[in-house]
């Protein structure tokens, strides 16, 4: 029995699928928080609840591409600092899909990642100029870093949707292209990976579920190339765009399905 059969897919949904993972590829080394895209793609094509299991094996591999092509970028004292909170929300998160059903995880995660958006294009027209990465320090920084480390968590975990909002924390905090792509490709494949033993729990990662992945994961090494040769030839103020413009979708697709 072939993977499209065991998982009851036609032709189109596979393709949707393929495509799906091909953006997370692109997203990961380009425009982070279009996989958002992805997310709503899975949970279209899947049923929810699951989608977010399958997702989870792909979007590390996306991450892995990531951490090859951006790991001289990276930012460690933002990373440090991130990690306590986001283990806090990964926690919370995993009990909230203990009871949560598809409809609450989705309007959820939704409305914070049009909330996060709103508040990031807010701040940045307040601000005359964009803080540096090194001030994430202070205090203000640092009651930052554990509000967006916590609803990070807690997406990231319920429905993969982590994404947009580290993207909203690193545009708040002044970072550049290439150090905003090291540091959430570094923070993202070690958060997903910490999340494996929580899904396999939760019975969101099985044999079946992994079978898929060996195959979708092929697609998303292209995308990845993609992303890398289209990066440089995007300008900061539009990659920033992009990324706001991707959490905006995402979360209006969430909302919306």
């Amino acid at each position: 029995m072939d993977t499209i059969t065991l998982w009851h897919l036609t032709g189109w949904e596979f393709a949707a699928l393929a495509f799906a993972a091909l953006l997370v590829g692109f997203s990961k080394t380009a425009v982070s928080g279009a996989n958002t895209v992805s997310l709503a793609i899975f949970a279209a094509v899947l049923p929810a609840r699951a989608s977010t299991g399958i997702l989870l094996p792909v979007l590390i591999a996306g991450d892995v591409l990531a951490v090859l092509t951006y790991r001289r970028h990276a930012h460690w004292p933002t990373l440090w600092r991130l990690f306590p909170a986001v283990g806090v929300g990964v926690v919370v998160g995993t009990l909230f899909l203990v009871w949560a059903d598809d409809a609450v995880v989705r309007t959820s995660i939704g409305v914070i990642l049009l909330f996060m958006a709103g508040v990031t294009v807010w701040r940045r027209r307040q601000a005359d100029t964009a803080e540096r990465p090194d001030e994430v320090a202070s205090r203000t920084g640092r009651a930052k870093a554990r509000s967006y480390g916590v609803l990070g968590g807690f997406t990231t975990m319920v429905a993969n949707a982590g994404g947009p909002v580290m993207s909203m924390y690193l545009l708040s905090a002044g970072f550049r292209k290439l150090g905003f792509l090291g540091t959430s490709a570094f923070f993202f494949l070690i958060v997903n990976v910490s999340k494996l033993p929580f899904s396999a729990g939760l019975g969101l990662i099985d044999g079946h579920s992994l079978l898929l992945d060996a195959v979708l994961v092929v697609f998303v090494v292209p995308g990845a190339l993609l992303g890398k040769w289209a990066v440089n030839r995007i300008n900061q103020r539009l990659f920033e765009r992009l990324v706001i413009a991707a959490t905006v979708v995402g979360g209006l697709q969430l909302l919306l399905a």
